[in-house]
């Protein structure tokens, strides 16, 4: 059954944002209500196959996204299948090359070392061409600066930049931020949601609710 185009492409006229759920297909790649993602330089629903790199079956990692993020244009994840192993006396990959070397086949994860999935959690923005490398963890309300490359964790509401990625500040104080993380808003019935737009957008808080 084919999706509805409103589904994927939320503005009217506008076919460089999508809501990227209703595009995914790998089972491997999880993504959360209304999280969206641009592209002005190719097509954005083929965010699988340009944005998720070396995400091999063999290797079942996973992307976790969570609800309300907002993914710019050539935004990249990484995945553990480009790594090369640091435990080996050589960054070769034989373990890849079985039949070269008479190895056994089953063993091919042994080329690269395994850092575990990519996790971003909700409401967070990513910005212009950052990269995130396997196995980190962004925390809900996160900003990812343009070209940033992220090479671990990011905590909740924390504005990260550069390469490798440092955090530059907190967006809130620690209080806020805590509030924050009980509320989970994004979690909220859309209608919710919808008579709470006005605070949120005003960064009013306490009118939350």
């Amino acid at each position: 059954m084919s999706i509805p185009e409103k589904r994927i492409y939320p503005r009217t006229g506008d076919k460089q944002t999508i809501y990227l759920k209703e595009v995914i297909i790998n089972p491997n790649i999880i993504v959360g209500d209304y999280t969206m993602y641009n592209d002005f330089v190719n097509d954005p629903t083929k965010f699988e196959k340009n944005n998720v790199l070396y995400q091999y079956p063999i290797n079942h990692d996973k992307l976790i996204i969570g609800k309300f993020c907002s993914i710019a244009c050539g935004a990249k994840f990484i995945f553990n299948s480009a790594n090369h192993t640091l435990s080996s006396l050589s960054t070769y990959p034989f373990s890849l090359f079985f039949e070269e070397w008479n190895l056994d086949k089953s063993k091919v994860v042994d080329a690269w070392d395994n850092k575990g999935d990519i996790i971003i959690g909700n409401d967070v923005w990513i910005g212009y061409e950052a990269v995130i490398m396997a196995g980190v963890t962004i925390g809900n309300g996160a900003i990812i600066g343009t070209r940033a490359v992220v090479t671990k964790d990011v905590p909740p509401y924390t504005i990260v930049g550069g390469v490798p990625a440092k955090t530059i500040r907190q967006r809130y104080d620690t209080d806020t931020i805590n509030q924050l993380q009980e509320l989970k808003w994004w979690n909220w019935p859309k209608e919710k949601i919808a008579q709470n737009i006005e605070a949120i957008k005003l960064g009013n808080i306490i009118s939350l609710g």
